[in-house]
């Protein structure tokens, strides 16, 4: 393919750009074309569920009737779009009714928001999504439901009813301190256990809100209903679920509990779905993440997305590949079907061109989340360079589809970072060969055509420069050495010892990365991919 390409004088394979008159529309017809007529190439690189996945908050991402909120038909309409992009699996931030505009404080689990659609319009997305070979994963929030919740309301209602135990409670003389000391990564909530007037005497512990009362999961009702819940999911053609605080389906101090947990409900949901993916949200380090591994399977890295951002605002990015193998080899101690969920920012996180400042640093991001092992997560958005630091309505901004007057943009008066003026939109950056879209595009197409970095083992290369990231992927079908200059000024590598077999380049990111001679010098800010 890449021959039949490279005659027609269209398309370059190692620096994705393209040549002449109508370049990237040809450019774009073609990748469309390889991506539909090679399923098996890139099934076979992508191997569900180790392939990327795209994080879309629905309500900013799409509109179809013209409210200004997105919606699951808005959604649908850019299915193509999301193909063409080349990931394989979509995560839809939370759909159930909430009083919320983000709806993680869910009040019906069994059903869609009405801003969002129909229980209608989600099967015709789920159906129209695995017509193009799209997973879908769905945020399931199961660690606390809404106040406004009707389990809640019976519960404040009636101190004896059964749905008063589906929470946890505390008499008032029990619990030492209303307060805690410290926040978490997770939360900036102090005050852990709250007051419910209807109960004077008793206090209800929250996690993150008052307004979000957590779970009473030593209740097997609970956790007998919470399964019925996963399981109507996947029986709508669900694929997975992302878990929402996985690590706190107990209260503080019962992580064991939580770890046990998920076996359970890993257990119960295998026997719908043998292939169904739990990804986990435990915002901790290592040491922590990697106990839950045999029970979810799947938990993000958030070490790994920090250290990225880190290297490429220092420019020093030794260290870091050998970082990363060490986390692996710990979690392959603890699960040995482990997929590790790699991303850089999500929507709890300040956007990625916001912490870097720059577009090519935020190239070489990319390149290091494609090229590096794992499962890697996209937040809608980044692929384009949107924009957005917290809070976080402003991380959540709507997807800029073309420039106004846009049909299918959402309208939301937390408009701050991202608009026309500040970010090109989808419609521009197509037609671009050199944008941050096509850009994200050649690396995703690279990966899943790719056997060594989609699926291939891990090998970090250390002590060749201190702002290189460099590592060699190995797979049966080829190996990838991979180079990556997170750093201001030209770097040179010897290709020699066991470097000497990569004489090719697969991929670069500029033309001024250069080999010859035995050595390969990439300029600043920039990445290459041998074999």
């Amino acid at each position: 393919m890449q021959a039949r390409n490279q005659r027609a004088g269209r398309f370059d394979p190692e620096t994705g750009t393209g040549h002449g008159a109508g370049q990237m529309k040809y450019f774009l017809g073609v990748l469309f074309a390889i991506l539909l007529a090679s399923g098996p190439v890139s099934a076979a690189a992508g191997t569900w569920p180790h392939a990327v996945t795209y994080e879309i908050f629905v309500r900013s991402f799409a509109d179809s009737n013209a409210d200004g909120v997105g919606d699951l038909r808005g959604l649908t309409s850019k299915l193509d779009y999301l193909q063409s992009l080349g990931v394989e699996a979509l995560w839809l931030m939370p759909i159930s009714p909430s009083p919320s505009y983000h709806k993680y404080d869910v009040t019906d689990y069994r059903a869609i928001d009405p801003e969002y659609g129909t229980m209608e319009d989600f099967e015709v997305f789920v159906a129209e999504a695995k017509k193009r070979g799209l997973r879908v994963i769905l945020d399931l929030v199961i660690n606390h439901t809404a106040r406004q919740h009707p389990w809640f309301q019976a519960a404040l209602a009636d101190g004896g009813s059964p749905e008063f135990s589906y929470y946890v409670w505390k008499n008032e003389n029990e619990v030492s301190r209303k307060t805690v000391e410290r926040t978490g990564p997770d939360t900036d909530n102090l005050r852990r256990w709250n007051e419910a007037k209807e109960h004077p005497d008793q206090l209800y512990y929250a996690y993150f809100t008052g307004g979000m009362p957590d779970l009473n999961f030593d209740n097997p009702e609970v956790r007998r209903t919470v399964f019925d819940i996963g399981r109507f999911w996947l029986e709508k053609g669900v694929d997975g679920f992302r878990l929402d605080a996985a690590k706190h389906i107990f209260p503080e101090g019962r992580e064991a509990d939580s770890v046990a947990f998920w076996r359970e409900f890993r257990a119960e949901m295998q026997a719908v779905n043998p292939d169904v993916l739990l990804v986990g949200e435990v915002w901790a380090d290592g040491q922590v993440t990697r106990d839950f591994l045999p029970g979810l399977g799947s938990v993000f890295n958030f070490e790994l997305s920090g250290r990225i951002l880190d290297a490429l605002k220092s420019g020093r990015g030794a260290g870091l590949a050998a970082w990363q193998a060490d986390l692996l080899k710990r979690y392959r101690e603890a699960a040995l079907d482990f997929v590790d969920a790699t991303f850089l920012t999500n929507h709890d996180q300040n956007r990625v061109l916001s912490q870097l400042g720059d577009k090519d640093k935020a190239r070489v991001a990319a390149a290091l989340l494609l090229t590096l092992p794992g499962s890697p997560y996209l937040y809608y958005g980044e692929e384009i360079g949107m924009l957005g630091t917290k809070p976080d309505p402003f991380i959540r901004e709507p997807m800029l589809w073309q420039r106004e007057p846009d049909p299918s943009r959402t309208r939301s008066d937390r408009v701050r970072h991202s608009r026309d003026s500040t970010v090109p939109p989808v419609a521009e950056q197509e037609g671009d060969p050199t944008s941050l879209l096509n850009h994200y595009r050649n690396l995703i197409f690279l990966r899943n055509t790719t056997p060594a970095l989609s699926r291939g083992a891990f090998e970090p290369v250390e002590g060749l420069h201190e702002r290189l990231v460099s590592f060699v992927r190995q797979h049966e079908q080829g190996n990838a050495l991979v180079l990556h200059n997170v750093g201001h000024g030209p770097v040179a590598v010897d290709l020699t010892g066991r470097l000497a077999a990569f004489q090719e380049v697969r991929w670069k990111s500029s033309e001024g990365v250069v080999l010859g001679e035995g050595k390969i010098t990439l300029p600043s800010l920039t990445s290459a991919v041998l074999q």
